[in-house]
Protein backbone atom coordinates (compact mmCIF):
# COMPACT_ATOMS: atom_id res chain seq x y z
CA UNK A 1 0.00 0.00 0.00
CA UNK A 2 1.43 3.56 -0.82
CA UNK A 3 1.97 5.62 1.65
CA UNK A 4 2.52 9.64 1.75
CA UNK A 5 3.05 12.61 4.16
CA UNK A 6 1.30 16.40 2.72
CA UNK A 7 3.07 19.01 5.11
CA UNK A 8 0.97 22.42 5.32
CA UNK A 9 3.20 24.95 5.36
CA UNK A 10 2.78 29.00 6.29
CA UNK A 11 -0.65 28.27 7.27
CA UNK A 12 -2.99 27.54 10.48
CA UNK A 13 -3.50 23.50 10.32
CA UNK A 14 -6.73 24.24 12.18
CA UNK A 15 -8.62 26.08 9.29
CA UNK A 16 -7.28 23.83 6.57
CA UNK A 17 -8.78 20.69 8.92
CA UNK A 18 -12.07 22.72 9.67
CA UNK A 19 -14.38 23.15 13.36
CA UNK A 20 -13.97 19.27 15.23
CA UNK A 21 -11.97 18.11 11.42
CA UNK A 22 -15.33 18.76 9.45
CA UNK A 23 -13.27 19.46 6.29
CA UNK A 24 -10.83 16.58 7.21
CA UNK A 25 -13.92 14.95 6.87
CA UNK A 26 -15.38 16.05 4.23
CA UNK A 27 -12.42 15.20 2.03
CA UNK A 28 -12.15 11.50 3.24
CA UNK A 29 -15.74 11.28 1.86
CA UNK A 30 -14.78 12.85 -1.36
CA UNK A 31 -11.49 9.98 -1.11
CA UNK A 32 -12.95 6.99 -0.32
CA UNK A 33 -10.06 4.66 -1.17
CA UNK A 34 -7.65 6.71 1.09
CA UNK A 35 -7.18 6.63 4.40
CA UNK A 36 -6.27 9.98 5.53
CA UNK A 37 -4.83 10.43 8.97
CA UNK A 38 -3.83 14.23 10.41
CA UNK A 39 -1.39 14.95 13.27
CA UNK A 40 -0.62 18.76 13.91
CA UNK A 41 0.08 20.44 10.48
CA UNK A 42 1.27 16.57 8.50
CA UNK A 43 -1.34 14.90 6.88
CA UNK A 44 -0.81 11.18 6.31
CA UNK A 45 -2.36 9.21 3.37
CA UNK A 46 -2.81 6.15 2.20
CA UNK A 47 -3.88 3.69 -0.05
CA UNK A 48 -5.34 4.18 -3.93
CA UNK A 49 -2.36 5.56 -6.19
CA UNK A 50 -4.59 7.58 -8.95
CA UNK A 51 -7.03 9.21 -5.85
CA UNK A 52 -3.89 9.71 -3.78
CA UNK A 53 -2.30 12.28 -6.52
CA UNK A 54 -5.77 13.99 -7.13
CA UNK A 55 -5.78 14.48 -2.94
CA UNK A 56 -2.32 15.59 -3.12
CA UNK A 57 -2.98 17.97 -6.14
CA UNK A 58 -6.45 19.61 -3.96
CA UNK A 59 -4.49 19.41 -0.86
CA UNK A 60 -1.62 22.05 -2.32
CA UNK A 61 -4.76 24.19 -3.81
CA UNK A 62 -6.74 24.15 -0.60
CA UNK A 63 -3.06 25.59 1.20
CA UNK A 64 -2.64 28.19 -1.17
CA UNK A 65 -6.54 29.35 -0.68
CA UNK A 66 -6.12 29.42 2.68
CA UNK A 67 -2.57 30.99 2.30
CA UNK A 68 -4.28 33.65 0.86
CA UNK A 69 -7.93 34.33 2.19
CA UNK A 70 -7.09 33.41 5.97
CA UNK A 71 -10.26 31.03 5.56
CA UNK A 72 -12.19 27.77 4.45
CA UNK A 73 -15.72 26.95 3.72
CA UNK A 74 -16.99 23.40 2.66
CA UNK A 75 -17.54 24.95 -0.47
CA UNK A 76 -14.32 26.08 -1.21
CA UNK A 77 -13.13 22.63 -1.10
CA UNK A 78 -15.97 21.07 -3.53
CA UNK A 79 -14.70 23.88 -6.13
CA UNK A 80 -11.05 23.13 -5.44
CA UNK A 81 -11.70 19.01 -5.70
CA UNK A 82 -13.81 19.62 -9.35
CA UNK A 83 -11.19 21.56 -10.51
CA UNK A 84 -13.49 24.83 -10.65
CA UNK A 85 -12.55 28.36 -9.59
CA UNK A 86 -13.67 29.21 -5.92
CA UNK A 87 -16.17 32.05 -5.22
CA UNK A 88 -13.16 34.14 -3.48
CA UNK A 89 -10.89 34.15 -6.16
CA UNK A 90 -9.13 37.88 -5.46
CA UNK A 91 -10.11 40.50 -6.43
CA UNK A 92 -8.60 43.60 -8.30
CA UNK A 93 -7.29 45.82 -4.98
CA UNK A 94 -6.91 43.57 -2.40
CA UNK A 95 -3.65 43.38 -0.49
CA UNK A 96 -4.30 40.44 1.79
CA UNK A 97 -6.96 38.67 3.97
CA UNK A 98 -7.62 39.40 7.29
CA UNK A 99 -7.69 36.30 9.79
CA UNK A 100 -11.43 36.99 9.78
CA UNK A 101 -11.37 36.60 6.20
CA UNK A 102 -12.07 40.33 6.15
CA UNK A 103 -10.36 42.03 2.26
CA UNK A 104 -7.75 44.70 3.68
CA UNK A 105 -7.65 46.99 0.47
CA UNK A 106 -7.35 51.05 -0.11
CA UNK A 107 -10.74 52.39 1.01
CA UNK A 108 -9.50 56.25 0.01
CA UNK A 109 -7.85 57.34 -2.84
CA UNK A 110 -4.48 58.26 -1.07
CA UNK A 111 -4.63 55.00 0.62
CA UNK A 112 -4.50 54.11 -3.07
CA UNK A 113 -2.07 56.83 -3.74
CA UNK A 114 -0.12 54.62 -0.63
CA UNK A 115 0.22 51.14 -2.79
CA UNK A 116 0.70 52.59 -5.73
CA UNK A 117 3.77 54.12 -4.53
CA UNK A 118 4.96 50.99 -3.09
CA UNK A 119 4.70 49.34 -6.17
CA UNK A 120 6.67 51.95 -8.00
CA UNK A 121 9.28 53.12 -5.59
CA UNK A 122 11.81 51.39 -3.30
CA UNK A 123 11.44 53.47 -0.54
CA UNK A 124 7.96 55.56 0.79
CA UNK A 125 6.94 58.00 3.50
CA UNK A 126 3.43 58.02 4.39
CA UNK A 127 2.37 61.12 6.47
CA UNK A 128 -1.70 61.65 8.24
CA UNK A 129 -3.30 62.03 11.26
CA UNK A 130 -4.48 59.13 13.39
CA UNK A 131 -6.75 56.47 12.06
CA UNK A 132 -5.61 57.16 7.90
CA UNK A 133 -4.79 53.72 7.95
CA UNK A 134 -0.66 54.25 7.05
CA UNK A 135 0.42 51.86 9.40
CA UNK A 136 -1.71 48.87 9.09
CA UNK A 137 -1.55 49.02 5.11
CA UNK A 138 1.91 49.11 5.18
CA UNK A 139 1.91 46.05 7.50
CA UNK A 140 -0.51 44.53 5.20
CA UNK A 141 1.96 45.02 1.95
CA UNK A 142 4.75 43.53 4.07
CA UNK A 143 2.46 40.70 4.77
CA UNK A 144 1.67 40.12 1.45
CA UNK A 145 5.51 40.45 0.25
CA UNK A 146 6.27 38.09 2.93
CA UNK A 147 3.71 35.36 1.63
CA UNK A 148 4.26 35.70 -1.88
CA UNK A 149 8.04 35.34 -0.98
CA UNK A 150 9.08 38.66 -2.66
CA UNK A 151 11.04 39.34 0.37
CA UNK A 152 12.31 37.12 3.17
CA UNK A 153 11.72 38.82 6.37
CA UNK A 154 9.44 41.63 8.14
CA UNK A 155 11.93 44.18 9.83
CA UNK A 156 8.87 46.84 11.98
CA UNK A 157 10.61 49.38 14.24
CA UNK A 158 9.41 52.75 16.24
CA UNK A 159 11.70 55.10 18.53
CA UNK A 160 10.37 54.75 21.85
CA UNK A 161 10.86 58.20 23.03
CA UNK A 162 8.35 58.29 25.26
CA UNK A 163 10.59 55.73 27.45
CA UNK A 164 13.70 57.94 27.65
CA UNK A 165 15.43 57.37 31.22
CA UNK A 166 12.50 56.08 32.05
CA UNK A 167 13.10 52.23 30.80
CA UNK A 168 15.34 51.64 33.59
CA UNK A 169 12.32 51.59 35.95
CA UNK A 170 10.25 49.60 34.75
CA UNK A 171 10.15 45.93 35.40
CA UNK A 172 11.19 42.86 33.27
CA UNK A 173 14.19 42.41 30.85
CA UNK A 174 14.94 44.86 27.79
CA UNK A 175 12.18 43.20 25.61
CA UNK A 176 9.73 43.67 28.24
CA UNK A 177 10.47 47.53 28.38
CA UNK A 178 10.02 48.47 25.06
CA UNK A 179 6.61 46.10 24.06
CA UNK A 180 4.48 48.59 24.92
CA UNK A 181 5.87 51.04 22.68
CA UNK A 182 5.64 48.22 19.62
CA UNK A 183 2.34 46.34 20.42
CA UNK A 184 0.31 48.27 17.79
CA UNK A 185 2.65 46.52 15.58
CA UNK A 186 1.84 43.39 16.96
CA UNK A 187 -1.72 44.17 17.25
CA UNK A 188 -1.54 44.77 13.47
CA UNK A 189 0.02 41.16 12.63
CA UNK A 190 -2.26 39.41 14.80
CA UNK A 191 -4.69 40.70 12.60
CA UNK A 192 -3.29 38.73 9.29
CA UNK A 193 -1.35 36.22 10.24
CA UNK A 194 -2.33 32.58 12.46
CA UNK A 195 -0.94 32.97 16.39
CA UNK A 196 0.85 29.86 16.34
CA UNK A 197 2.73 31.09 12.39
CA UNK A 198 3.57 34.21 13.37
CA UNK A 199 5.53 32.98 16.47
CA UNK A 200 6.93 31.12 14.30
CA UNK A 201 7.77 33.37 12.29
CA UNK A 202 8.97 35.73 14.96
CA UNK A 203 11.52 32.95 16.22
CA UNK A 204 13.12 32.33 12.74
CA UNK A 205 13.73 36.28 12.60
CA UNK A 206 11.62 36.12 9.47
CA UNK A 207 9.71 39.02 11.56
CA UNK A 208 11.38 41.05 13.37
CA UNK A 209 9.54 43.94 16.10
CA UNK A 210 12.53 46.12 17.35
CA UNK A 211 12.97 49.69 19.02
CA UNK A 212 14.25 51.94 16.38
CA UNK A 213 18.08 52.08 18.80
CA UNK A 214 18.28 48.77 17.51
CA UNK A 215 19.11 49.47 14.07
CA UNK A 216 22.44 50.98 13.98
CA UNK A 217 25.13 49.26 12.61
CA UNK A 218 22.71 46.61 10.85
CA UNK A 219 22.54 46.29 6.73
CA UNK A 220 18.65 45.50 5.72
CA UNK A 221 18.34 43.43 2.72
CA UNK A 222 15.50 41.43 1.15
CA UNK A 223 13.11 42.77 3.55
CA UNK A 224 10.21 44.98 3.74
CA UNK A 225 11.13 47.83 6.48
CA UNK A 226 9.03 49.84 8.09
CA UNK A 227 9.20 52.71 10.09
CA UNK A 228 6.39 53.65 12.28
CA UNK A 229 5.79 56.86 14.60
CA UNK A 230 8.95 58.26 11.98
CA UNK A 231 7.52 61.84 13.37
CA UNK A 232 9.00 60.97 16.98
CA UNK A 233 12.73 60.57 15.77
CA UNK A 234 15.78 63.26 15.22
CA UNK A 235 17.38 63.98 12.12
CA UNK A 236 20.28 62.02 13.15
CA UNK A 237 18.51 58.96 13.82
CA UNK A 238 16.31 58.83 10.63
CA UNK A 239 19.28 59.23 8.67
CA UNK A 240 20.47 55.92 10.48
CA UNK A 241 17.72 54.44 9.61
CA UNK A 242 17.45 55.52 6.03
CA UNK A 243 20.85 54.29 5.14
CA UNK A 244 20.19 50.86 6.36
CA UNK A 245 18.82 49.84 3.25
CA UNK A 246 20.41 46.98 1.25
CA UNK A 247 19.22 45.14 -1.91
CA UNK A 248 16.08 43.81 -2.56
CA UNK A 249 14.63 46.07 0.53
CA UNK A 250 11.69 48.30 -0.11
CA UNK A 251 11.39 50.63 2.89
CA UNK A 252 8.05 52.67 4.18
CA UNK A 253 8.25 55.37 6.88
CA UNK A 254 4.85 56.93 8.62
CA UNK A 255 4.26 59.56 10.73
CA UNK A 256 2.06 61.93 11.65
CA UNK A 257 3.11 65.76 11.98
CA UNK A 258 0.47 66.56 14.61
CA UNK A 259 1.87 64.35 17.04
CA UNK A 260 5.57 65.13 17.90
CA UNK A 261 6.65 64.38 21.15
CA UNK A 262 9.84 65.01 21.04
CA UNK A 263 11.56 67.76 23.19
CA UNK A 264 10.12 71.81 21.54
CA UNK A 265 13.77 72.06 21.37
CA UNK A 266 14.35 69.18 18.98
CA UNK A 267 13.59 69.03 15.59
CA UNK A 268 11.63 66.37 14.25
CA UNK A 269 13.73 63.88 11.42
CA UNK A 270 10.66 63.01 9.44
CA UNK A 271 10.55 66.79 8.41
CA UNK A 272 13.55 67.40 7.74
CA UNK A 273 13.65 63.82 5.70
CA UNK A 274 10.58 65.03 3.52
CA UNK A 275 12.69 68.20 2.60
CA UNK A 276 15.76 66.73 1.74
CA UNK A 277 14.41 63.89 -0.19
CA UNK A 278 11.26 65.14 -2.01
CA UNK A 279 12.86 65.66 -5.37
CA UNK A 280 15.09 62.38 -5.04
CA UNK A 281 14.02 59.63 -7.55
CA UNK A 282 13.00 55.78 -6.44
CA UNK A 283 11.43 57.51 -3.11
CA UNK A 284 7.98 58.42 -3.14
CA UNK A 285 5.87 60.72 -0.86
CA UNK A 286 2.38 60.39 -0.34
CA UNK A 287 0.01 62.77 2.32
CA UNK A 288 -3.14 61.38 3.71
CA UNK A 289 -5.81 63.68 5.77
CA UNK A 290 -8.83 63.41 7.66
CA UNK A 291 -10.65 62.22 4.27
CA UNK A 292 -8.70 59.21 4.59
CA UNK A 293 -9.52 58.49 8.31
CA UNK A 294 -11.15 55.06 8.19
CA UNK A 295 -11.87 54.32 12.25
CA UNK A 296 -14.68 55.31 14.52
CA UNK A 297 -16.52 58.53 12.59
CA UNK A 298 -15.97 60.37 16.19
CA UNK A 299 -11.78 60.48 15.50
CA UNK A 300 -12.31 62.48 12.31
CA UNK A 301 -14.62 65.06 14.18
CA UNK A 302 -11.86 64.69 16.94
CA UNK A 303 -8.83 65.44 14.74
CA UNK A 304 -11.19 68.17 13.04
CA UNK A 305 -11.85 69.42 16.46
CA UNK A 306 -8.32 69.43 17.43
CA UNK A 307 -6.95 71.71 14.39
CA UNK A 308 -9.22 74.04 14.71
CA UNK A 309 -8.33 74.68 18.34
CA UNK A 310 -4.90 74.57 16.96
CA UNK A 311 -5.57 77.31 14.87
CA UNK A 312 -7.37 79.34 17.35
CA UNK A 313 -3.97 79.29 19.14
CA UNK A 314 -2.12 80.33 16.08
CA UNK A 315 -4.26 83.21 15.99
CA UNK A 316 -3.74 84.49 19.66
Amino acid sequence: MIEKHIVLEDIDPVVFYGTGNQHLQMLRALYPKLRVVARDNVIRILGDEEQMAAFEEAAERIRQHVLKFNSLREEDILDIVKGHRTSDEVPDGVVCYSMSGRAIKARSENQQRLIDAYADNDMVFAVGPAGTGKTYLSIALAVRALKEKTAKRIILSRPAVEAGEKLGFLPGDMKDKIDPYLQPLYDALEDMLPQVKLQDMMEKHQIQIAPLAFMRGRTLSDAVVILDEAQNTTPQQIRMFLTRMGWNTKMIITGDMTQIDLPKSQKSGLIEALHILKDVEGIGIVELDRKDIVRHKLVTRIVNAYEQYDKSIDKD
